[in-house]
């Protein structure tokens, strides 16, 4: 792809047009979204998403298009689980209903910050050091092996770092509406809501160690990672209230997104034999005998893989609640 700087700063400018917008419009007033203001937006930036990758498809190629996809599917899922932790947050914090726009709206632009900074050494990695690929390739199947086993076993609102940030910053006890801090007797102190926003935070660094190489094992354009994750962020907000419910029933989309990692993974590793430069290895000859994955074939497995996983973990879900309900209909039950 030859994408100008003109067209880069358009696209920044436009993406943070939006979130500007997404503030004043829907999160400066403190309320709860309801469901179908929610579904409004949800399907809109969804809409608008698909529409960009049509739009890449048409006036650069299928091939980019067909990469674009299956980065902002890959992107959507592990932002869709980036939701889950937050969800996880705001309940250990008690975070009120009408705040929790205001805090997923802030930890949804670090994440972009973040993710932005991790693509622009990725891309100068990549575009200087092709065993990066290897490295890459390696750290995926370790996040695969940490996503599928490890999910869920720590409550990030109250690991190690947020107990070390308690003892350096005095905390009061309460909420003061959606203010930071607050003055007591003389003493400034921070407010819940800024350990919510800093365990945010921390969790958004954890996700762009993910999504970052992983969506540069489908495509090395630099704008494509970047326009996927912008997309996959987009909406996400209204996401979290649309789906909140629905979120602890997808039980098996840790597994499945550690499949799509551990299959990124796999397809970065071959790539990496495929231009191996490295002298230990091969004799420092690349490996062209080691297939390269298609990319119609990787968005068709990504897509499959979200598939299988969701329909299996509402199924799963379905089946114990139906279960629950017949164990408390019996005699003896909770109904009697």
């Amino acid at each position: 792809m030859n994408i100008t700087p003109l067209v880069w700063a358009i696209t920044i400018a436009v993406t943070i047009a939006f979130f500007v917008y997404e503030f004043f419009a829907h999160v400066r007033k403190p309320h709860e979204p309801t469901i179908g203001e929610s579904a409004r937006w949800s399907a809109f930036y969804i809409g608008l998403a698909l529409l960009f990758g049509v739009g890449i498809g048409v006036f650069s190629g299928w091939r980019f298009g067909g990469e674009y996809f299956a980065g902002y599917l890959t992107e959507k899922a592990l932002s869709v689980d980036n939701l889950f932790v937050f969800l996880i947050v705001m309940t250990s914090f008690a975070v009120p209903k009408i705040y929790q726009q205001k805090v997923l709206m802030i930890g949804i632009v670090i994440a972009l910050i973040m993710r932005g900074a991790f693509i622009a050494v990725g891309a100068a990695l990549i575009s200087n050091f092709s065993w990066i690929f290897y490295v890459f390739g390696a750290l995926l199947l370790f996040l695969a092996y940490r996503q599928a086993f490890a999910h869920g076993e720590s409550n990030p609102a109250d690991g190690r770092f947020m107990r070390l940030v308690r003892r350096i910053l005095p905390v009061s006890d309460e909420y003061n509406g959606d203010r930071l801090t607050v003055v007591k007797d003389g003493r400034r102190f921070v407010t819940p809501m800024l350990l919510v926003i800093i365990a945010i935070g921390f969790v958004d660094l954890i996700f762009a160690v993910d999504s970052i190489p992983a969506i540069y094992g489908l495509t090395e354009e630099a704008y494509i990672v970047f326009t996927a994750n912008a997309f996959a962020l987009m909406g996400l907000r209204q996401l979290y209230f649309l789906i909140g419910g629905l979120l602890e029933r997808l039980v098996y989309l840790a597994q499945g997104l550690a499949v799509i990692l551990a299959f990124i993974g796999v397809k970065l590793v071959l790539h990496a034999m495929h231009v191996n430069e490295l002298p230990f290895i091969n004799g420092g000859e690349p490996m062209l005998w080691a297939p390269e994955i298609p990319i119609w074939f990787s968005l068709l497995f990504i897509a499959s893989t979200i598939a299988v996983a969701t329909v299996a973990s509402l199924r799963k879900t379905r089946r114990e609640r139906k279960d629950a309900v017949a164990e408390s209909a019996r005699p003896g039950g909770e109904h009697r």
